[in-house]
């Protein structure tokens, strides 16, 4: 799929339009494909970070930041083969790691008015809770929409999808962490 089909999909499931699935490959490279730009980043910090601070700790953090970006394939998966519709997770496991830019581009946006309210009296600590409640709603939001229309789910089954992946997903982020306390 050419990168004018993968960009045209996610500005129209960022607006609601489930057609925007139809953009995204189905095939495994598709999804290695979506998942090469998440794992670059962290990747890029952890080489740094092993020149900048303790080698285990930049390794540490780039292993659970992995787990988590593989974390939704694999609780989707999963769920997808319980509800027989495995034919349709490559697409949308592809989807969702591409529509996950998404958020950082709604963040940018939002800061906007944001730094208008901030110099008009608003605390910066009601901002931020303003720009963490509107991606944490939204962020929820495309991650049902997708499940619902690339899977083919009830509102349910998406409900509970979501819930999983992210349940799955904080546990891996967390759990570590907690145990090391």
């Amino acid at each position: 799929v050419p990168r004018k089909s993968i960009i045209l999909g996610v500005m129209r499931i960022a607006r609601g339009r489930a057609d925007g699935i139809d953009c995204f490959g189905s095939s495994p490279q598709a999804f290695l494909s979506s998942l090469a730009p998440l794992v670059a980043f962290p990747l890029v910090s952890a080489v740094l970070g092993l020149f900048t601070e303790e080698p285990r700790s930049a390794l540490t953090g780039l292993a659970m930041t992995v787990c988590a970006l593989l974390m939704p394939a694999v609780v989707s998966y999963e769920l997808a083969r319980l509800w027989h519709r495995t034919e349709a997770w490559a697409r949308f496991a592809t989807a969702f790691n591409w529509c996950e830019w998404i958020l950082p581009l709604l963040a940018c946006l939002l800061m906007v008015p944001l730094s208008v309210a901030i110099s008009a009296g608003m605390s910066e600590t009601a901002a931020s809770l303003v720009l963490v409640s509107c991606l944490g709603l939204y962020g929820l939001w495309l991650h049902w929409f997708l499940a619902r229309n690339a899977l083919g789910l009830s509102g349910f089954r998406a409900v509970l999808l979501v819930f999983l992946v992210n349940l799955g997903t904080a546990v891996v982020v967390l759990g570590p962490r907690l145990l090391a306390n």
